[in-house]
């Protein structure tokens, strides 16, 4: 070959290879971002049987979702702690269009695995080891799930538990690959200090790229201070930023929980406010749910907020937010929809993950809700479009 048809086909393939690795990162980046949401619009649900089974599974808790662009997957993760079965998540096909969803067919389900390449036990198993699964996200970089378990925290007279949350790689197969190192104020204590139970890592995004992973603390730390009351009590809660590559936390930031928005019934029952999941939007913010329950309604009553963490205070050095005497900026957030205003039954939203492009060239939303296997709640999906 002569040397200058050698050096144009070497300059050929060179910017072909550019342009393929731009063409790459431009679809990555569209993954990663969103137009300014100005709105959305409910276009339709879908109720999943209850206690439906698949490949000797039963269907139920799915409490976080995510979109495969590549494969038209979607991977839901279930809150199951190896109780029913084995901790697990699915992979499905959910086919939409601007009337809402046409269809949905679960499509394989596979285990979660622990670093020794077995099932996760159930509590009665062995407590200190059972996973209380929550979110889950797909990496398309390096083709890896990130998922999340709320650990656990029994202080008893009869017992003491305690398990830290965790944040875990796994591959499409759920074969375990890495774990992200847990910062110091995170870890379970049997004093009331560090997270509260059940009330831990319940939502994550990747960010910048899929270079930095956003994870929520779905309700305040006990020295951060007390639950979300019916009226504004200040309540921070902690939004956490790891680095990819090293799986350290670099960041944390104080977000403040709306107060409850009903009473229980009676007077004195369970109710509670907090963040069931995150979605990164781009340039540093986030669209955030705000999940909240009142004992004697039915349903919960489900916020969207956008969520900018520009200009907020990097808190990590910040032990006791209702204690500390500096100062510090939380993330600003704004309302984007109340899900009460939609006159619909609105179940226990958990997950939501961008789905496919409209025709019209809208972004679409899914939102997922766990039934807790209850034979009271729903399994529901709600599709949305980005207006």
């Amino acid at each position: 070959m002569h040397l200058s048809t050698f050096r144009s086909l070497s300059l050929y393939c060179y910017l072909l290879l550019v342009i393929i690795l731009f063409s790459v990162t431009k679809t990555i980046a569209q993954q990663q971002t969103a137009p300014n949401i100005s709105s959305i619009k409910l276009l339709g649900q879908y109720i999943v049987p209850l206690n439906y089974v698949y490949k000797n599974t039963i269907v139920g808790g799915l409490s976080g979702i995510d979109y495969d662009t590549t494969t038209k997957h979607y991977y839901i993760i279930s809150d199951d702690r190896s109780d029913k079965n084995p901790a697990r998540f699915y992979e499905a096909n959910i086919f939409i269009s601007e009337k809402g969803i046409d269809s949905f067919h679960f499509v394989d389900v596979k285990n979660m695995l622990q670093s020794n390449g077995s099932v996760y036990p159930n509590s009665k198993q062995d407590p200190y080891h059972t996973p209380d699964p929550e979110a889950m996200r797909y990496n398309p970089i390096n083709k890896q799930l990130v998922w999340s378990s709320e650990g656990e925290r029994i202080v008893n007279a009869k017992d003491t538990v305690l398990e830290d949350p965790t944040i875990i790689s796994v591959s499409t197969e759920g074969n375990f690959i890495d774990s992200f190192i847990i910062p110091a104020n995170l870890k379970m204590q049997a004093i009331e200090k560090g997270p509260r139970q059940n009330a831990v890592f319940e939502g994550l995004t990747f960010a910048d790229h899929y270079k930095t992973l956003f994870v929520d603390v779905e309700e305040p730390l006990y020295e951060d201070g007390p639950r979300a009351a019916l009226t504004d009590t200040t309540t921070y809660t902690r939004i956490l930023k790891f680095d990819m590559v090293s799986k350290k936390n670099i960041a944390q930031y104080a977000y403040k929980i709306s107060p409850i928005p009903f009473p229980a019934n009676p007077v004195g029952a369970f109710k509670m406010n907090g963040i069931p999941d995150i979605l990164t939007i781009g340039d540093n913010k986030l669209l955030l749910t705000e999940r909240s329950y009142s004992t004697g309604r039915l349903g919960c009553s489900i916020r969207l907020f956008t969520v900018d963490l520009n200009g907020a205070t990097d808190i990590s050095n910040i032990s006791s937010l209702s204690k500390t005497a500096q100062p510090f900026t939380p993330v600003t957030k704004k309302l984007l929809l109340d899900m009460d205003s939609l006159g619909i039954y609105i179940d226990n939203i958990e997950g939501v993950t961008f789905g496919p492009t409209l025709p019209n060239g809208h972004k679409t939303l899914l939102f997922i809700a766990d039934n807790n296997f209850s034979i009271f709640q729903k399994t529901q999906l709600l599709l949305f479009e980005v207006e």
